[in-house]
C-alpha cells in the first residue's frame, strides 16, 4: 500500500505542477510514487532519451524512490481499452490511498486525455471483473479513496491551496532538472513556451500569487469534486481579512 500515486502526461509535468507539495509529502514521511505517462517523445526539444535521464534526476531532487513511466504514445493518450488497462494495472500495482492527477481542461490535449485515462482509470481499478496482469500475475481489485487535479496551464478554482513555501526552492531546483526543455542561449531549437526566458518567471509568480491567497509565501492548487472534511476549523491556514 502507498499513500500517493501521482501521474503526469509528460516528463516535467508533475514537477511544474506539484512539485512542492510532493516534496513536501516525501519529507513528512509519505510514501509517493511519480508516474509519467509518455516520454515526451513528440516534445519540440529534446529527446525521449534525454527527458527520461531529466526526469530520474528530478526525482532524486524532490526525494522520490519510486518513478515509473508507463510508455504510452506521446500525442496518443486517448481512452483506448489498451491504454486504460495500462494505468488500471499501474494503479492496482502501487495501491495508492490517493491519487493527483491533470486537470480534466488544460491548452494541451494530452493533458486532457490524461485526466480522463487516470479519472476512469481510478473507477475501474475497482472492479473484480476486469482482469489484469503484472509482472505476469492476475492482479486484486484497489480503487484509491480520493483524487486531487493539479492545476498546469489552465487556471481553475482550486479547492485547496497547499502551504509549499518550505520546498519551494527544491521543486524549482527539480524544474530547472529539465536542461533541455528551458531556456538556453546555446539551444539551437525552436523555442516554446517553456523555453521563453521568461517562462520560469510565471512559476514563480503562480506560486506567490496562490501563497499570498492563503497568507503564505508559495502555494500549490489542487481541486477535488468530492466534499473535504476536516476535525476542526481552527486546522485551516487562511488570510486575516
Amino acid at each position: 500500500m502507498t499513500d500517493i500515486l501521482a501521474i503526469g502526461a509528460h516528463p516535467d509535468d508533475l514537477e511544474l505542477s506539484c512539485g512542492a507539495t510532493l516534496s513536501k509529502l516525501i519529507q513528512r514521511g509519505h510514501s509517493v510514487v511519480l508516474a509519467d505517462l509518455t516520454r515526451g517523445e513528440l516534445g519540440t526539444r529534446g529527446t525521449a532519451e534525454i527527458r527520461l535521464r531529466e526526469a530520474t534526476k528530478a526525482a532524486e531532487i524532490l526525494g522520490a524512490k519510486d518513478r515509473r513511466n508507463l510508455l504510452l504514445p506521446d500525442g496518443n493518450l486517448e481512452k483506448t481499452p489498451s491504454n486504460l488497462k495500462t494505468v488500471i494495472a499501474l494503479i492496482r500495482d502501487v495501491k495508492p490511498r490517493m491519487m493527483i492527477i491533470p486537470h480534466s481542461f488544460d491548452r494541451h490535449p494530452d493533458h486532457s486525455h490524461a485526466h480522463t485515462l487516470c479519472r476512469e482509470a481510478w473507477f475501474y481499478s475497482g472492479l473484480a471483473k476486469i482482469p489484469t496482469e503484472y509482472n505476469g500475475r492476475q492482479q486484486e481489485p484497489h480503487r484509491p479513496d480520493i483524487w486531487f487535479e493539479f492545476m498546469q496551464w489552465h487556471e481553475f478554482a482550486p479547492s485547496i491551496i497547499v502551504d509549499v513555501s518550505e520546498t519551494w526552492e527544491i521543486k524549482m531546483r527539480a524544474v530547472r532538472a529539465y536542461e533541455s526543455q528551458l531556456h538556453s542561449p546555446k539551444a539551437n531549437e525552436p523555442e516554446t513556451k517553456l523555453s521563453s526566458p521568461q517562462f520560469l518567471d510565471l512559476v514563480e509568480a503562480r506560486g506567490r500569487a496562490y501563497g499570498e491567497k492563503i497568507g503564505v509565501r508559495y502555494g500549490e492548487p489542487f481541486r477535488t469534486p468530492a466534499p473535504l472534511g476536516v476535525h476542526d476549523l481552527f486546522h485551516l491556514v487562511y488570510t486575516k481579512a
